[in-house]
């Protein structure tokens, strides 16, 4: 590493209190998805005290916004989350469950600690950028409502991601690796189909079940799904059955509807499948429906050389270092959920040798923290949930990374994350997830021919052009 990099390493060091500061006061805050005032606002200040320029209520999402320093291009933009989940509120540094707020929210997905280590990268490019005065801009995105909300996607939908010359950001994990692959497709409608109330038996000829016309909906839905692509998928939810008296005709009914592919684009047209077979329902049952679009994002489009300037960096620094007090806890934590005797990492997931290469990694390492380095794996790769990364990576080069904050096969969206997140191991990750995104970043304002490199393979692989699945005019929608 050059010495302008070594300083910019060291400036995120030098700002780990701060870093560390807004990792836990998003992890208390913990707010869902769209409603993170309290969260973006912590950001906002921050950064203004730290000399960005800041915007607030980008692309209309009151919770999202942009942080910029410099001037001039290369830009790079970096992604930060901070929404929280329901039923997941727990005490920070506990071995069992316990509720901080009984029935409230908890960063179960780490977005606390994402945002954070965003917020660090930002800063170490901001050091560089001072320090070196070389032409360039780093922004910093606040993305709000990633649990339900998909602002990345409406912010693609205006064209936000087009700007940058590349985004990067990070996830935290059980394991330190490169992500590579793709992920699926997801689009979420809610159908309320409304009928005619009648007695049931003295009157049934009066009325018109909207509950029949969601069980019909969901029928239909169940024909169609042996004539749909195998790679995609249909889940549902009734949300309001209509209520609780069997001799009422039930007037109101209604059900949510996400549909996946490994193609946005197939994931649009499956889409116009399932309102069709919602128009039908209610012509069978003289019913009348509205749809509610609430989000849809697009399947990740991974960048090979954008993984490898990542995982340079990510070698050159190491991964995070833990005490045996650490080491003890995580210990004692994966004896709280099955599978932490699993082989982590997205390369072991696909290739034998990687998964060798790893399992020696943890056997040498011991203990429950993987405290290593994943090879890196840039094979095919496929991970069935979804992201709104995906949307920016139709319109961008993006690359991201793992960095363990949480012991080995912690299963996601769980207690046990809540209260790892909110202790030293968490804020360590953050920390060294914005040294790694950092580094990377500063090698892609310095190189011009890296960035070449990542639009030759983004042009290629984008060719066939982003579909966005957001409707022009859908709003964002705060989930129930």
């Amino acid at each position: 590493m050059t010495k302008e990099k070594q300083a910019a390493i060291a400036a995120v060091e030098e700002k780990a209190a701060v870093i560390a500061d807004v990792a836990d006061s998003v992890w208390g805050y913990a707010e869902l998805s769209l409603q993170e005032e309290r969260s973006a606002a912590k950001y906002c200040q921050v950064l203004a005290r730290e000399g960005f320029t800041v915007e607030k209520g980008i692309c209309g999402i009151s919770t999202a916004f942009s942080a910029s320093f410099g001037s001039g291009r290369p830009v790079i933009g970096i992604l930060a989350e901070y929404d929280a989940l329901s039923g997941l509120s727990q005490k920070a540094g506990s071995l069992t469950r316990e509720e901080l707020i009984p029935g409230g929210c908890g960063h179960g997905c780490g977005h606390n600690l994402l945002g954070a280590g965003a917020l660090a990268a930002a800063l170490g490019v901001k050091a560089y950028l001072e320090r070196t005065a070389c032409p360039g801009t780093v922004v910093l995105y606040g993305c709000p409502g990633e649990e339900g909300g998909a602002a990345k996607a409406f912010m693609a939908r205006e064209k936000l991601w087009y700007g940058l010359d590349a985004a990067l950001t990070w996830h935290p994990k059980d394991v330190n690796e490169v992500v590579t692959g793709s992920s699926n497709s997801c689009i979420q409608t809610q159908y309320k189909f409304t009928g005619v109330a009648a007695h049931a038996a003295g009157d049934p000829d009066r009325g018109r079940s909207a509950l029949d016309a969601v069980e019909l909906m969901n029928i239909g839905v169940q024909f169609l799904r042996e004539h749909m692509s195998d790679k995609a998928r249909v889940h549902y939810a009734i949300t309001d059955a209509g209520g609780r008296s069997p001799n009422v005709v039930q007037p109101r009914a209604s059900v949510l509807y996400m549909v996946r592919s490994n193609h946005v684009a197939e994931a649009v047209e499956l889409q116009k499948r399932v309102d069709d077979i919602a128009k039908g329902a209610a012509l069978m049952t003289g019913t009348t429906f509205e749809k509610q679009f609430i989000d849809g994002l697009a399947d990740t489009v991974p960048n090979h050389t954008l993984e490898t300037v990542l995982y340079r960096n990510f070698e050159a620094l190491g991964v995070p270092a833990h005490t045996a007090e650490e080491k003890r806890f995580a210990g004692a934590l994966a004896k709280t959920y099955p599978g932490s005797d699993g082989v982590p990492g997205i390369g072991a997931d696909f290739d034998a040798d990687v998964a060798e290469q790893v399992r020696q990694l943890r056997a040498s390492i011991g203990g429950a923290l993987n405290d290593f380095l994943a090879p890196l794996y840039q094979g095919p790769a496929f991970e069935p949930g979804s992201t709104d990364v995906g949307d920016v990576s139709w319109q961008t080069p993006t690359g991201q990374i793992h960095v363990a904050a949480w012991p080995n096969g912690c299963p996601g969206h769980s207690w046990q994350n809540v209260s790892c997140g909110g202790t030293e191991i968490g804020r360590k990750a953050a920390v060294h997830a914005g040294k790694v995104l950092a580094a990377a970043a500063i090698d892609l304002l310095t190189d011009p021919s890296l960035l070449e490199a990542a639009r030759a393979e983004f042009q290629k692989q984008t060719a066939a052009g982003y579909t966005c699945p957001i409707p022009a005019d859908a709003v964002p929608v705060v989930p129930d």
